[in-house]
């Protein structure tokens, strides 16, 4: 079977809601990843940050197979082996004193909200039924309805009302107006310490300090979505801690098990997560030993191959050399480490375009928000590598001429 006719029968069968690329793909090895005809391409989304490690890292796929050959699942009706040396190293890597195991980034956030909401109630005194979190504008925390019930993107909204009441939004990097929204009934403030999807927005210096401050001062959770920022991506383990900042409450998934299985937790102190009591909330994959395995090899590889330092070093120098190109479609370059988004004018006739160019010279990125490149490499790429990357963007960039642009969505 060739390209068109995997597209056609994904067409057919599969419900549409992505607008892919038109490649499809077969094998990956480290950075690069080959389609159905053997073509090479440098993969530089890595699967929204879930493959920081890289595609098929040797000792994540030996860590998959040891563990699928003994014991792959027990739900969490019976305890297996590997759940409490996960719970254990994960918490004293990140200083928490309890973590709960769920399987999608989605799951944390409702999980993080769950918690949030029953400590408000347990704790802070809240009237029962009247707990509220807020959140921000241009957040992205996952897909359920809850979820995209308080999202500002009517596209991710329109169709799948009513939603869960409960939930207030503020401007994105304005720590005052967080201030301002806060009631007595406010039990957590939800945040990406940089807004991935919306195009790898990075709040103001000193924003995650100030929001640190307002949460302590008014007895409000501080809930960080690392999901896609955390484990190495930005330069540190939490982007939360380039402003030496620790969230109360934080989510994590993607790279927790270096994109070989589907790993998502949330890390708090005792005094929240001590609260859930048996039937309070569960899965029945959630802290199953084959994803456990998996994700403690996971953390191992991020600190042991020194991926947050290489992420911060190439990060900065990428940067840099994307700032210096001197195309009339760039209207700026932001992000932190190896996270990293070039924002289009609106001259430029959007993003996708840009993408697909770049598909042809083989690289594979990600058009975001319609006008936004997303570059976010796994961290384990060369230096040689992530100078071929900055060449093909440079000359894309640099020779693209405007044209009508396609409607695009993720």
């Amino acid at each position: 079977m060739k390209t068109a006719d995997y597209i056609a029968l994904e067409e057919r069968y599969n419900a549409h809601n992505y607008l892919p690329l038109d490649v499809v793909l077969t094998r990956g090895e480290g950075v690069w990843v080959w389609d159905v005809e053997g073509r090479r391409y440098l993969d530089c989304l890595s699967a929204y940050s879930a493959l920081n490690q890289g595609h098929n890292h040797p000792r994540l796929v030996a860590a998959l197979t040891r563990q699928a050959q003994r014991l792959s699942l027990t739900s969490r009706a019976f305890r297996n082996d590997q759940l409490p040396l996960l719970a254990r190293e994960l918490c004293e890597l990140l200083g928490y004193d309890m973590m709960l195991p769920m399987n999608t980034g989605a799951e944390a956030v409702e999980t993080a909200i769950k918690a949030a909401r029953k400590w408000g109630y347990t704790v802070k005194g809240v009237p029962d039924g009247q707990a509220e979190i807020i959140a921000c504008t241009g957040n992205f925390h996952g897909r359920t309805t809850t979820i995209v019930g308080f999202s500002s993107e009517e596209a991710y909204r329109a169709g799948f009302g009513p939603f869960t009441p409960g939930f207030r939004l503020v401007p994105y990097g304005d720590a005052e107006a967080l201030e301002h929204a806060i009631t007595p009934n406010t039990v957590g403030f939800l945040f990406e310490p940089i807004q991935g999807e919306a195009g790898v927005v990075v709040p103001p210096e000193g924003y995650l300090r100030k929001v640190r401050e307002v949460c302590s001062r008014h007895r409000v959770l501080m809930i960080a979505d690392e999901i896609q920022t955390g484990l190495g991506r930005t330069g540190r383990l939490l982007a939360c801690e380039h402003e030496g900042v620790r969230a109360d409450m934080v989510t994590l998934g993607k790279a927790l098990a270096g994109g070989m299985y589907p790993v998502s937790a949330v890390l708090a102190s005792r005094e929240a997560l001590g609260l859930f009591r048996p039937g309070d909330h569960g899965s029945t994959f959630g802290g199953n030993p084959l994803g456990c395995a998996v994700a403690r090899e996971a953390l191992r590889v991020i600190v042991e191959e020194h991926l947050c330092e290489r992420a911060a070093e190439l990060g900065e120098y990428v940067l840099g050399r994307l700032r210096a190109i001197p195309s009339p479609w760039i209207a700026e370059c932001r992000g932190k480490g190896l996270l990293i988004g070039i924002q289009l004018t609106p001259e430029a006739g959007g993003a996708r375009r840009f993408c697909e160019a770049l598909k042809a010279r083989g690289v594979l990125a990600k058009e975001t928000h319609g006008t936004v490149i997303r570059l976010a490499p796994p961290l384990i790429i060369s230096r040689d590598d992530l100078e071929w990357m900055i060449e093909q963007v440079t000359e894309v960039l640099m020779a693209e001429v405007p044209q009508p642009n396609r409607a695009a969505r993720r």
